[in-house]
């Protein structure tokens, strides 16, 4: 029992410091093969922890920091051609920048091919690469390395120190929130013409063993179960078919699987309009069927088996549109929606064999059922321009703007409109002689949608619909916004007097705010400035090719409320730890980390954030008071947008106090 307590509390030690290590994820190991008599091979390899990733050597303008190679000249050897990538690199679409990006993960393997002119001699170098996972950056760092040509092995450092994560979780993972949808899906599955009615003779079927309550519940609980099981082996299938970086990167960049999701949900979207029926075949029903009328348990199984079947020209076009969103390389996504699916599906049916005295509660089938069919297939529709965005975007092809895609959309949703008006007409509708209440309901709610879509014709950010529209910056009414070297107050005029700390940032020729915010790019003038306008310090360590940077101001201090309280509230100094301008030399710094000369603007940057708060993560928000010393727990990564909000509330407060 005391080694577990130890264990645990060791393992909470870990976890807890974790945000506080030294970020450097990335292990090297330098050797040479020989290829001839005087021919060598160099070869830099990289171990590089699960999650996490480099850059190839050849990265789009604008892009995150490239691995590179740079080697000393000597007379002892000629270097023949340029450092070459011998692991291939996975190309992704990365979200931050706009762009596909060649990416490597797990293993990476370089190699330079030299002449040599002498017996054995030593070639030195510096390598410069920067890694990322999901959540964090850590800021480019230069590696020495030292091979002795001639000896038995390499020279020099052969491995790095490695830390832990910081803990932070994947900000796109949202296990919780897609089961949730898939809830939904499950019971949208239930309300249509060819599921719906098979509750009352499912009951039916149940109501046989009415003599034996024991066993009927039994059954009831095994029919139910078996539906979840057949929809979780689905996930599970899908999963071990498709979940890994290969097929989330396809799904993400390359235009035939795009194109051919798209032609998918436009074809699921005609089958629920009528135009056909998407059936299994007959010989399968059948099949489930004959088994049923054994008897006990397997027939319960089987009576799932047959339900499942036979509602598949309604579910199959909702359960093949989950299982392309869940495709998207994590193995419990399409495991987790299935369940969740399945549950929902099931859990009418079970409750209603469970109860059949609820049954006269139930509504009526009629027209109702196939109007849900029809609001699912306009649904579909909408969700299909997602795929021909990703073609647009992926391939700069700029054709669908963001103008165009909501105009799709609010043709869509009015024509949804103007179909529960009873407006439209499908031919498998019933007539509707009358509007009912919730009908109502959800017809206001429609075009109240509608006009909302059409305030980002003019402008509006949508950021609740971020995720599947197009980007701003694809919009004609796009003006980028950029920081001004004098600071403004309201009226135009300078916000503070010439001579002030505060009038011109420093480096502002340099750098830009985001947003049309106002701050600082030097740590001491930042500190300076806040305490003259008596205000705390909010400083944002970040980095040019840092995607995760970019992510947190374009979804969360974009929010309007987080943007009024960095506006008002705070002093903003941004440092940016991977610029590589050359300081004064009267500033450069020794470090006291590693006793390194630090010469650039990004590594005396970048030696603050480690001396100061020992982790180099990136991005990093810290609220200080005056002297630079943290108000509350820094914040890495989270694009929780409340949460963001209650930090930086809690920072302003605790400031207030020191007052």
């Amino acid at each position: 029992m005391p080694r577990k307590l130890l264990f645990l509390s060791l393992l909470l030690t870990v976890s807890v410091s974790a945000i506080s290590q030294i970020y450097d994820p990335v292990a090297w190991d330098f050797g040479f093969e020989k290829k001839g008599d005087d021919k060598y091979d160099l070869i830099f390899t990289a171990t590089i922890e699960k999650g996490f990733h480099i850059y190839a050597m050849d990265v789009p303008k604008g892009g995150p920091i490239p691995t590179t190679f740079s080697f000393d000249s000597l007379p002892a050897y000629v270097l023949d051609g340029k450092t070459r990538e011998v692991t291939v690199p996975d190309e992704i679409f990365d979200e931050a920048f706009g762009f596909k990006i060649r990416t490597i993960s797990n293993k990476a393997e370089f190699r330079q091919e030299i002449t040599a002119r002498e017996p054995s001699f030593t070639v030195r170098g510096t390598l410069n690469f920067m890694s990322c996972n999901n959540s964090t950056c850590s800021p480019p760092k230069d590696v020495e390395f030292a091979i002795n040509i001639g000896g038995t092995k390499a020279a020099g450092p052969v491995a790095a120190v490695r830390s832990a994560d910081n803990g932070t979780p994947a900000p796109h993972s949202g296990l919780l929130r897609f089961f949730l949808l898939s809830l939904l899906a499950g019971f949208a599955g239930v309300l249509t013409p060819c599921v719906f009615p098979m509750i009352p003779m499912t009951v039916a079927f149940f109501s046989r063993e009415s003599g034996n309550r024991a066993k009927s519940i039994i059954n009831a609980l095994i029919f139910g179960f078996s539906i979840m099981l057949i929809y979780s082996l689905l996930g599970v299938i899908v999963s071990l078919t498709s979940a890994g970086a290969g097929f989330a990167n396809a799904l993400a960049t390359n235009w035939i699987p795009n194109l051919i999701f798209f032609l998918l949900f436009v074809v699921f979207a005609a089958s629920f309009f009528g135009a056909f029926e998407i059936v299994l075949p007959n010989k399968w029903v059948t099949g489930a069927d004959s088994r049923v009328d054994r008897g006990g348990w397997i027939a319960a199984f089987f009576m799932g088996l047959t339900t499942v079947i036979v509602s598949f020209s309604c579910t199959g076009p909702i359960v093949g549109a989950l299982l392309v969103e869940a495709a998207s390389g994590e193995v419990l996504r399409p495991v987790t929606g299935m369940f969740g699916f399945g549950l929902a599906f099931a859990l009418p049916f079970t409750l209603f064999a469970l109860f059949p005295s609820v049954m006269a509660r139930l509504p009526k089938s009629g027209g109702w059922l196939n109007s849900v069919k029809v609001v699912l297939g306009f649904l579909m529709l909408a969700f299909s321009m997602k795929f021909l965005m990703t073609i647009d975007s992926v391939y700069d092809l700029r054709l669908l703007s963001r103008e165009i895609y909501l105009s799709v959309w609010i043709v869509l949703f009015s024509l949804l409109g103007l179909y529960l008006m009873g407006k439209i007409k499908f031919h498998l509708d019933s007539d509707l002689p009358y509007i009912g209440t919730f009908r109502l309901f959800l017809i206001i709610t429609v075009f109240s949608f509608v006009v909302w879509l059409a305030t980002g014709l003019f402008g509006a950010p949508l950021k609740g619909l971020s995720a599947l529209l197009p980007s701003p910056t694809s919009s004609a009414l796009y003006i980028g916004r950029t920081s001004q070297l004098q600071q403004k107050s309201p009226d135009g005029e300078p916000a503070f007097p010439e001579g002030s700390v505060c009038a011109a940032p420093r480096f502002g020729d340099i750098f830009e705010m985001p947003l049309g915010l106002t701050g600082y790019f030097d740590f001491r003038q930042g500190l300076q400035c806040a305490k003259e306008q008596g205000k705390p310090v909010l400083l944002d360590f970040k980095g040019h090719a840092c995607a995760n940077c970019k992510l947190m101001e374009a979804r969360v201090w974009s929010d309007p409320e987080v943007l009024k309280r960095l506006s008002e509230n705070f002093v903003i100094v941004s440092l940016y730890e991977d610029d590589r301008t050359m300081l004064p030399e009267n500033e450069w710094i020794t470090s006291k980390i590693d006793g390194k000369v630090k010469k650039t603007i990004g590594k005396v940057n970048e030696d603050l954030e480690i001396s100061l708060f020992n982790t180099n993560a990136l991005p990093l928000y810290v609220i200080t008071d005056h002297e630079g010393k943290p108000l509350n727990k820094p914040m890495p990564t989270n694009l929780n947008i409340s949460e963001y909000k209650s930090w930086l509330d809690e920072g302003a407060a605790l400031f207030n106090k020191t007052k």
